[in-house]
């Protein structure tokens, strides 16, 4: 009798936490549809076409920066310099384009012009390296993340500041005779009716995805978060998954800075300020653990969509820029202590499950 009712209370109570548990599992997609539904009766024409697009297009940016951070804490890590990646390299762009690189050989001065191809893989490149940097940072020199980071955010806004020595860089349309004409497809063109860089978003969020679950180096950016030790014991490259995951990030933010100088058609040193955050929230909101070994990347693309909605519906609706901050602040530590509450919670499931097999 008493074996039965022990095996009662831990069905009940299993049945409850284990349905508690899916809830939270779902916590992204219950926060999108009740963002969806909030603004879609406090703020007019919020659900129309045309600001559905222009939404689409302000969330592919923070979205971009969000998929590289969820690989990064997934290895339980962090990258805060993603935000001035996306100014320096906007600028380099924007540089590129109007000046060129003045070369002075042997008394000899020469400017060389790079058409628009060029120019997008070069700034892609750069934060590619920007990201090795980090990496070396991390992995060679034993930098904490966080401090390793924050200086490389530090250096890169200065080095896009001294650029044009804080001036921005106008009228990126480009010359004919450089052959550094058409720019502003990036950020303005579109193709089936959506815009491009919906479709770029589209083909990094697939490229991530796959690499997350179909590929070595995805198995183990999750097994050097779940258990570093154990992984470089298992002979996995740690360093090596540390070094892919910055230059990823790196090359993600080397995107926005390419979109966002492209839409504007001008570059200034100041874009990118405090994009890090947004990248984090939508990380974290999606489900990825700040603790590392878990997130997934459609989780990271919902939790996009509930930051850049929850903005965007804030200023339809007029809210002042700094209750915004506020509001943006209070998600991100509710997506924390859920995602806590939701490990330990998991915790106690599996020990309930493994009494009730005893």
């Amino acid at each position: 009798m008493t074996t039965a009712v022990k095996d009662m209370t831990h069905g009940g109570g299993g049945g409850g936490a284990a349905l508690a548990l899916n809830v939270m599992r779902l916590r992204t997609f219950i926060a999108l549809f009740a963002v969806l539904i909030f603004f879609s009766l406090a703020a007019p024409n919020f659900l129309s076409t045309a600001n559905l697009i222009l939404m689409s297009k302000h969330v592919a940016l923070n979205a971009f920066l969000a998929i590289g951070m969820t690989f990064v804490i997934i290895t339980g890590g962090i990258d805060l310099s993603v935000g001035s990646i996306v100014g320096l390299c906007g600028m380099v762009a924007g540089g590129l384009i109007l000046n060129g690189v003045n070369l002075d050989f042997l008394g000899f001065a020469y400017t060389l012009y790079f058409n628009v191809p060029e120019i997008i893989l070069i700034t892609l490149a750069l934060g590619i390296v920007i990201g090795a940097i980090n990496g070396v940072l991390i992995t060679r020199l034993g930098v904490a993340p966080f401090i390793a980071t924050l200086g490389t955010l530090y250096v890169m806004r200065g080095l896009a500041l001294l650029l044009s020595q804080g001036r921005t860089f106008p009228n990126l349309v480009g010359n004919p005779e450089h052959g550094t004409e058409g720019f502003a497809i990036i950020g303005s063109g579109s193709f089936l009716g959506l815009p491009l860089t919906i479709w770029i978003l589209i083909a990094v969020a697939l490229a991530a995805a796959y690499i997350a679950k179909r590929t070595p180096v995805g198995r183990h950016i999750f097994a050097v978060g779940g258990n570093e030790s154990a992984a470089a014991l298992s002979g996995i490259r740690v360093d090596r998954v540390k070094m892919f995951v910055y230059m990823f990030s790196g090359f993600c933010a080397a995107i926005v800075g390419l979109i966002i100088a492209s839409q504007l058609m001008a570059a200034h040193p100041a874009t990118g300020e405090t994009f890090e955050l947004n990248a984090i929230a939508a990380a974290v909101l999606g489900g990825t653990s700040m603790s590392g070994g878990h997130g997934t990347i459609g989780g990271t693309i919902v939790g996009a969509f509930v930051i850049g909605i929850l903005s965007d519906g804030l200023v339809m609706m007029g809210v002042s820029s700094f209750w915004q901050i506020v509001i943006k602040g209070l998600v991100i530590i509710a997506a924390v202590v859920v995602d806590q509450a939701q490990r330990r919670l998991q915790h106690r499931v599996v020990l309930r499950q493994m009494a009730s097999e005893t």
